[in-house]
């Protein structure tokens, strides 16, 4: 997803996104379907912004395919591709696979070494999950 500095030491959107790309996405996953000026007026309670960063932040989203454009008159409509559970879904499940097959069994220890501070339910998942592995090999 991002481009330029490595986001694996960023944290939440910023992973995937430019810090102004991850403000942008939260306004649109919470309020869809908002036009460019909707968005800057969002942005400007935090920081002034110049409509033209906003709108070239939003059509580089758009050139990645993370946001749809469509037309009302003469405005154009902006909404996310993907709701943010989905879009969160699917880019932790590619880089934990991209991590697994780059760095196997190292990445897998790193992981189960983590879990000394993970959720209990989440632990029951993963002991199921590993129970339909072994069944199913």
């Amino acid at each position: 997803m991002r481009t330029g500095k490595s986001g694996y030491h960023q944290r939440g959107l910023e992973r995937f996104f430019g810090p102004l790309e991850a403000k942008i996405m939260e306004i649109l996953w919470a309020h869809p379907h908002q036009s460019i000026k909707d968005v800057q007026i969002r942005l400007e309670k935090e920081k002034d912004l110049n409509y033209n960063t906003v709108m070239t932040v939003m059509n580089r989203l758009l050139e990645k395919g993370i946001l749809t454009k469509t037309m009302e008159g003469r405005t154009s409509m902006y909404s996310p591709v993907q709701s943010k559970a989905h879009f969160l879904e699917s880019q932790s499940k590619e880089i934990s696979h991209s991590l697994v097959e780059d760095f196997g069994p190292l990445v897998v220890n790193h992981m189960l070494d983590a879990l000394d501070e993970a959720d209990p339910q989440l632990l029951a998942k993963l002991e199921q999950k590993i129970k339909q592995l072994k069944e199913g090999k």
